[in-house]
């Protein structure tokens, strides 16, 4: 590790999946949507259920990495009014909504939680997070992986529409913790997203989870080797 890469530098500014969080985005042509809908009191056919959803999917994927959609990231309840013809009842959109949320939602490894209580030891964290559900179910999340007090400021995509590599979203949270770009460094697993997005906002990037590029200060297998690493640096 270069050392010199820390100095000077507050905070760090950690994506979300990938780095933390894994195990997200469980929408293979083999999830029954059905079975998490029917829980929460729906009562659409399997079918049914199942084909909405995987039509709001593919109908946001699409868009993610389209330049057009950067700063107008459409939500999970625009998607469904645009996929579907059916005009639905506020409570069963909110259950198609929380259905989709369930299935993109990922879970946080005690390991990595942990870490990041570390890591928090000795920088500010921020998180510059890219979701298309409501932030509802990970706040949920984070709080029963004991991480809800980590960080200090968050950018959820879902809030305002703009998405990675956009430099808003990371801009937002140095605002908010009132950081200068060139005191923080970004911890992500993509290059496109957190990389990209890092350098549209002049942040340097560490790159972990086997990503690659040039243009990142290091890389590390996983943030727990970062973890690990930095106890001894800093």
């Amino acid at each position: 590790m270069r050392t010199n890469v820390f100095a000077g530098k507050k905070a760090l500014l950690l994506d979300m999946n990938g780095t933390f969080m894994f195990g997200e985005d469980r929408f293979g042509a083999w999830e029954d949507f059905s079975l998490h809908y029917s829980t929460i009191g729906g009562k659409l056919p399997q079918v049914k259920i199942n084909n909405i959803v995987r039509d709001i999917y593919d109908y946001l994927n699409v868009r993610y990495t389209d330049e057009n959609y950067r700063h107008n990231f459409p939500s999970v309840e625009q998607a469904l009014s645009a996929t579907s013809d059916e005009t639905f009842k506020d409570d069963e959109i909110q259950r198609i909504v929380t259905t989709f949320a369930h299935h993109e939602l990922g879970s946080i490894p005690a390991a990595y939680a942990h870490a990041l209580l570390a890591l928090k030891q000795q920088f500010v964290l921020g998180a510059v997070i890219d979701i298309w559900s409501p932030k509802a179910a990970w706040l949920d999340a984070f709080t029963r992986s004991g991480i809800d007090a980590v960080f200090e400021a968050m950018s959820f995509s879902s809030d305002h529409g703009m998405v990675k590599p956009s430099p808003k979203p990371f801009e937002l949270v140095l605002n908010k913790l009132k950081i200068l770009n060139n005191q923080a460094i970004v911890i992500g697993d993509s290059p496109r997203r957190d990389l990209g997005g890092a350098k549209n906002a002049g942040i340097g990037c560490l790159l972990v989870g086997g990503a690659e590029h040039q243009d990142a200060f290091e890389h590390f297998s996983s943030l727990l080797e970062f973890s690990e690493q930095i106890t001894a640096y800093v």
